[in-house]
């Protein structure tokens, strides 16, 4: 079973035809990593594969892609912004365990309390977000430390049935790429010095957010050892830190 597969599919697809992608390097050992996890007759091959692309204006677009079979399928797929852009990030999370499936959809904020940033950025995304409500119902608790990294049009689902996966949740993914792709297009590169300031210290604290608190931390680190695990969020998942230190050097 490969549940994100289409997903991971149709985004490059999308990118390829609407961007001039170039391909962004992912450090060595990274491409694929594959596991057996269980044993007997619960033994599992884990298989996690790496994409990564760069554009004139989008630094990094990665997507991580795991498949354990039925009860394990992740597609982590995020776009990060080169630094003299406002544009949100892409960010989708979509999430297959044991107990069902975690889906997390958003064009998340630099700056998520600007009422300026707010109506060039998440207004327009409103109303699709909530037709797609009305199919992907909130998903219940969320970290209260996480809400300042996510808009209005936040879309958190937890899906009972596969099936809503490979419909309703495949068709907000499409229109959220699509209107992403959107911004990216209209978007022009900031040139005054504070605000270019700002949107480097709001990436950074984005990205150290999201590397300190991984949730796929403790699953990545049980199939491929805990060095693996943070060379790969560091090093490759959220690396914006290490590029610019290296780039001071």
């Amino acid at each position: 079973m490969t549940l994100y597969q289409p997903f991971l599919d149709y985004a490059i697809a999308l990118l390829q035809e609407r961007l001039n992608l170039q391909p962004y390097a992912i450090p060595q050992g990274f491409e694929s990593k594959q596991a057996t996890v269980g044993k007997g007759k619960h033994q599992q091959e884990v298989l996690t594969t790496s994409y990564a692309y760069q554009t004139t204006k989008l630094r990094q677009i990665r997507a991580a892609h795991v498949q354990g079979g039925n009860s394990l399928q992740v597609l982590n797929f995020v776009i990060f912004p080169h630094l003299n852009y406002d544009l949100p990030f892409f960010g989708a999370d979509l999430v297959t365990l044991p107990g069902g499936h975690l889906i997390a959809l958003d064009m998340q904020p630099l700056f998520r309390d600007d009422l300026e940033y707010q109506a060039k950025y998440t207004q327009p995304i409103l109303p699709t977000f909530h037709a797609h409500q009305q199919h992907l119902p909130w998903g219940g608790d969320f970290p209260e430390e996480a809400q300042p990294f996510f808009s209005p049009a936040f879309l958190w689902t937890r899906p009972q049935e596969t099936e809503v996966v490979e419909t309703h949740v495949f068709a907000a993914f499409i229109d959220y790429l699509q209107a992403y792709l959107d911004f990216v297009d209209q978007a022009q590169p900031i040139t005054d010095s504070k605000y270019l300031a700002d949107i480097e210290q709001a990436q950074l604290r984005y990205l150290r957010y999201r590397a300190e608190k991984d949730p796929a931390r403790g699953m990545f680190t049980r199939f491929y050892g805990a060095e693996w695990t943070e060379e790969y969020i560091h090093g490759f998942l959220f690396d914006l830190e290490r590029k610019l230190t290296s780039a001071i050097r």
